[in-house]
């Protein structure tokens, strides 16, 4: 065993290549030693601008004050009794305050889990049990776990599904909608019904599950149009809407939930990564009438809602409501895109297009220089590479892996969200250029 003092990021990716499943990748090859709000140090003591939040996970910054203090606070008390043997206070006051600011027009409730592949299965599950059906619909480009279920309804074949086996036989699939990639609204709503005639008929489909703004799939806005008429099918053939929120959910894009923007209202709405502030904690948000549909017994887990993760989660909607971060998340958007379009405009920067997203959930391409048509996977990655050396963590995604994503904590200053945009603007200038 190495000394403390010896301990480096090469001799601990040393040891993890012999301990640790190569299934399991990381996106850096550096190892956090301690982190404080927008920012983290390695074991070497190299310091980083963290653009990608755990994955969105830390929306109100790494190990914000009043986080840690309601997680110690509950830590006096105790760790854990299994909700389903003790219940405790916290599960419940969170699934009320999740309640009160549900985006439906009808009483909810709530299911509180540990992983977002967790909560998307088990709202599949629970739409299966209201209508009595077993088919469900999803998109190309989406993103909704690693699990047998959750994995077919994943939209990316590598690396995700690649020798898993079967996707699953109920199923369904249609594409996202994609201007840029000559996709458009119109063809993803005559997919569906085409879908309909030929594959799987309307009542044989308990739920149609979609991103309001997709993660893995490159950042991509679901368009009001499509939202607006996923909604009206699914009133006229009693299908239920799945918004999967575990990204783009609780303040990231400026409304506590993306499906907001839209003015459509879902039946159910998967919650995880920022809604703890770092602790292991996901939901099932949805309409009472339909979450009453499951019998007893029929849901939960050993660790579902865990007291530090709901004391967590509660500090966290105390800490969006006093720091007004939704506020923040349009402020650090318009911050980002107006810094991007000037970035792009340089002449010795790699060819970038399709700036898009909502609130502080950002997302760019690096495409061809002779066709923006053309994704440039190899660049985007090799962006990030850059960054990093430099001290900016940031995350690539995407069908081909070419655009770079941003997801900084809704807490950082603007001194470090500009530092950050710094290092990414030289990140980006083309290796021949800056030679």
């Amino acid at each position: 065993m190495l000394s403390a003092a010896n301990i480096t990021n090469a001799s601990l990716n040393g040891r993890r290549s012999i301990a640790v499943s190569g299934g399991v990748v990381s996106a850096t090859g550096i190892f956090a030693a301690r982190a404080a709000n927008a920012e983290v140090w390695d074991v070497e003591g190299k310091r980083y601008i963290d653009f990608a939040s755990g994955i969105g996970v830390v929306a109100t910054g790494h190990r914000h004050p009043r986080v840690m203090e309601a997680v110690y606070a509950q830590l006096e008390c105790f760790t854990h009794t299994a909700f389903q043997v003790m219940a405790y206070q916290p599960y419940i006051e969170l699934a009320e305050r999740l309640n009160s600011i549900a985006p439906f027009s009808a009483a909810a409730q709530t299911l509180l889990l540990t992983t977002g592949a967790e909560a998307v299965e088990n709202a599949v599950k629970i739409a299966r049990m209201a209508t009595g059906r077993s088919a469900v619909i999803a998109f190309s480009g989406a993103f909704h776990g690693r699990t047998s279920l959750t994995l077919a309804m994943t939209g990316k074949m590598a690396p995700y599904k690649r020798g898993m086996g079967s996707a699953g036989r109920e199923v369904f699939r249609i594409p996202f909608p994609l201007e840029h990639r000559g996709v458009a609204v119109d063809a993803s709503i005559d997919a569906l019904h085409a879908l309909f005639y030929s594959d799987v008929a309307p009542d044989q489909v308990a739920a149609i599950i979609i991103e309001p703004v997709q993660g893995e799939g490159g950042f991509q806005v679901a368009p009001r149009k499509l939202l607006r008429h996923l909604r009206h099918v699914c009133d006229a053939h009693g299908i239920l809407l799945i918004a999967d929120e575990i990204q783009s959910g609780f303040g990231r894009t400026g409304r506590m939930f993306a499906i907001e923007h839209s003015g459509v209202e879902p039946d159910l709405i998967t919650l995880a990564k920022s809604l703890a502030g770092g602790f292991p904690l996901a939901a099932v948000l949805g309409r009472a009438d339909i979450m009453e549909s499951a019998s007893p017994g029929s849901l939960g887990g050993t660790y579902g809602g865990s007291p530090i993760g709901c004391a967590a989660a509660l500090a966290v909607m105390d800490v969006i409501e006093d720091e007004n971060l939704l506020e923040r998340a349009e402020v650090i958007g318009a911050r980002v895109r107006s810094r991007l379009t000037e970035i792009a405009r340089r002449n010795d920067v790699l060819t970038m297009a399709n700036l898009r997203g909502l609130g502080a959930m950002i997302g760019f391409d690096l495409v061809s220089s002779s066709d923006q048509r053309i994704p440039n996977g190899a660049a985007a990655k090799e962006v990030a590479s850059r960054a990093l050396a430099n001290g900016l963590i940031v995350l690539t995604c995407g069908t081909h892996g070419e655009t770079v994503r941003i997801l900084v904590p809704l807490t950082i200053s603007d001194a470090l969200l500009d530092e950050g945009l710094s290092i990414l603007e030289r990140a980006l200038i083309r290796p021949e250029a800056s030679a």
